[in-house]
């Protein structure tokens, strides 16, 4: 076989396994759902254990759980050290549901049947750019939530743990100290806004979301130390914007909902906006073309555009490249003033605009 043969061949064979990879994906992720529910994590902890221990600890039979200790490993959560003893590796701990940056919540919301059964919809979406989650249960995705409050607090929990990078490295990338007041525009349970006023003392906060958005934000920001600057408001982002402040905090929010609801959502931000003041978007940015290789967007194995077909299958939103945030901020008034990558907090991006 020739050198250009050889180099077709391995091409070919590589090809065929990120096919097969991909297409056991949904395997994966429910491989790892189980693991968090069972928790095997937490029982593993800090040390060495059998697997014997380890089904007893979780309520298991041994060889079932043998064999998803294996994949585990084979998954790079767990490590085998010899037969059938198994230690938690770097990945892997941060299942730990005891830990601050534990994603344990975040695993359970993203493979809960919920999130999951809309996607089998995904081809309909794409024909027709309707909702597949409207079709399959009936309602909008908040409203479903508003009606399930176990569902809506794993949800408010994965959304915290999902922005806990984004909490530590954000202070300190912008010049946060030439403002007064901040409002985190649908801002959860405070983690990012926390995190903002605890590393500028002079800052004073209002954070804003629905009363169910709200419902574990005292418990944060008392955490933090920073309730005393922080006000709480419920309210429709839909409807309006308290006023107020020099600086609107939106993260992960706008990707949520359509180009015409982003423009309403900031179009309320650009009416209680003082002369001087800032509207600060945190969301992933796509490039207007897809790279490739090492140095491409597409560091992150590609998460953000499936994150960009889940807000198609399930929300009705979507990932934008910079030239859509522009537009959408044009249409509400606005003018982008810079597009500042935050890199220890990949993919997101900084997106400061101005009343244009």
């Amino acid at each position: 076989m020739s050198t250009m043969d050889t180099a077709v061949a391995r091409e070919a064979m590589a090809g065929r396994g990120l096919i097969v990879q991909l297409a056991f994906g949904s395997m994966a992720s429910q491989t790892l759902r189980a693991a968090v529910r069972l928790g095997v994590f937490d029982v593993i902890g800090d040390g060495r254990r059998p697997a014997v221990e380890v089904a007893a600890d979780a309520g298991a039979q041994q060889e079932p759980m043998t064999r998803l200790l294996r994949a585990l490993a084979g998954l790079g959560l767990l490590e085998e050290h010899e037969p059938d003893t198994f230690s938690v590796t770097p990945a892997g701990a941060l299942l730990h549901s005891g830990r601050a940056d534990s994603l344990t919540s975040f695993v359970r919301m993203f493979t809960d049947p919920v999130i999951v059964r809309a996607w089998d919809g995904l081809d309909t979406s794409v024909r027709t750019g309707t909702i597949a989650f409207d079709a399959v249960f009936g309602t909008d995705f908040f409203s479903h939530l508003g009606r399930h409050p176990k569902l809506s607090a794993d949800f408010n929990a994965a959304m915290s743990q999902a922005s806990e990078e984004t909490a530590a490295v954000l202070p300190h990338a912008y010049d946060f100290d030439r403002f007064t007041s901040v409002t985190d525009v649908g801002g959860g349970d405070g983690s990012v806004l926390a995190g903002v006023l605890a590393a500028h003392p002079a800052l004073t906060g209002v954070l804003y979301d629905t009363k169910d958005g709200l419902a574990q934000a005292p418990k944060t920001l008392d955490r933090h130390g920073v309730a005393d600057r922080c006000s709480l408001t419920a309210g429709d982002f839909f409807r309006s914007v308290p006023g107020g402040s020099d600086l609107y905090l939106i993260k992960s929010v706008l990707h949520d909902w359509s180009d015409d609801q982003a423009v309403t959502i900031l179009g309320h931000c650009r009416e209680v906006l003082p002369p001087g003041g800032r509207i600060l978007i945190v969301e992933p940015v796509l490039p207007e073309v897809v790279g490739t290789g090492a140095a491409a967007h597409t560091t992150d194995g590609g998460i953000t555009y499936l994150s960009d077909l889940n807000m198609l299958v399930n929300l009705g939103g979507r990932e934008r490249t910079r030239k859509d945030f522009e537009e959408v901020c044009h249409r509400a008034g606005l003018s982008v003033v810079s597009v500042t990558p935050l890199v220890e907090a990949a993919p997101f991006y900084l997106i400061e605009a101005e009343a244009g």
